[in-house]
């Protein structure tokens, strides 16, 4: 998910072009399966993303309560995404802001996670300072800019090892740079050097096909904000039925490249229209938690169960206090909302 905090999300109009993204143009793959690790040993992920949008947020107070509260929905994993940014598209460097997590508070809120009896997938994000979609990068120098993005990666792979984080993101829906296939290695292998537990790359739907660095991580990571209709609805039999296309083709490339696939983010507004564009902070004004759920349900409801298929992380727990700009009753979050109900349904059951 793009920038999104105490900076107004700029270029919201270019993500409406992703409507179109389809399941196309999978590259052939005839490695050898690697290790599937994209599950647990206690089964598929049932995550949280909980972002920061400034140095200090996982230093909140409020950071313990939402921890507890993503545990009461059944979730077993948590996720958190440090960020830095760059001026321009075409600029070389990421640096961090007053908007980066600090790293002591990183620590500090994973410390606390396991503590609370949750497992961290770090995703350190990398965005544009105006809001910009971070997809749209395209440096004038690429290999000035992977060289800053490898000391910024594997920055946050170090800090994953020391805090014993069980999982890490190499990158997240960096379409106009993932297609260099050798810059792409010559960071996983730096990564790899520093952590040895599983690697993914968190890719866009429309995006995933493209990527040509699969066979180097250890399982396929998309963030799964397919639109699943042109009209709004709370009906989750008609949202699996838009589900099903979708499925059969990720089911296909999953064994094309032996990896299962994780959808690294997921996720719905508390507005009507949000299963047409849930990608979008902004598709109405008009609250609508019934959609929200609905939308919850169709994708558990469709995925779960799949051997393919390495589980979820929702995209988002509540906005720290004082940042959000979007109102929490029209916000991706389901904390109070029908959406919490069905994951406490889905992920509480014994043996779901």
């Amino acid at each position: 998910m793009s920038t999104y905090g105490k900076k107004a999300v700029a270029a919201l109009a270019a993500a409406a072009a992703l409507v179109l993204g389809g399941c196309s143009g999978e590259p052939d793959d005839d490695s050898a399966p690697a290790p599937t690790s994209g599950s647990a040993a206690d089964g598929p992920v049932r995550g949280m993303t909980l972002p920061s949008w400034a140095a200090d947020d996982y230093d909140s107070p409020r950071a313990e309560a939402y921890l507890r509260d993503i545990t009461h929905t059944g979730a077993r994993w948590v996720v958190f995404t440090p960020t830095w940014y760059q001026r321009t598209t075409k600029d070389a460097e990421q640096h961090p802001t007053e908007e980066t997590a600090s790293d002591a508070s990183l620590r500090r809120i994973t410390a606390l996670a396991h503590r609370t009896g949750l497992k961290v997938m770090l995703k350190p994000h990398v965005d544009l300072v105006d809001g910009a979609d971070r997809a749209g990068i395209r440096p004038a120098d690429r290999a000035a800019w992977f060289v800053s993005y490898e000391k910024f990666i594997t920055h946050y792979a170090a800090i994953a090892h020391e805090t014993g984080t069980e999982r890490f993101v190499v990158g997240t829906e960096l379409a106009g740079v993932s297609g260099d296939l050798a810059s792409w290695r010559r960071v996983i292998a730096a990564v790899r050097a520093r952590y040895r537990e599983p690697l993914t790359y968190a890719a866009n739907y429309d995006e995933y096909a493209k990527v040509p660095f699969w066979p180097e991580l250890d399982v396929i990571g998309i963030d799964a904000y397919w639109p699943l209709g042109s009209a709004p609805t709370a009906d989750a039999a008609k949202l699996g039925r838009a589900w099903r296309p979708v499925a059969a083709e990720l089911a296909a490339f999953s064994g094309r490249q032996h990896r299962k696939i994780l959808f690294t983010e997921a996720g719905y507004t508390s507005q009507r229209g949000s299963t047409t564009a849930p990608y979008s902070w902004t598709v109405s004004k008009r609250q609508d938690t019934t959609e929200q759920a609905a939308g919850y349900r169709a994708l558990l409801d469709t995925f779960t169960g799949r051997d393919w298929w390495a589980g979820v992380c929702w995209w988002m727990w509540d906005d720290w206090p004082d940042s959000g700009e979007t109102p929490a009753k029209l916000a991706y979050t389901p904390h109070g909302k029908p959406a919490e109900e069905v994951l406490r349904s889905r992920w509480t059951n014994p043996g779901d």
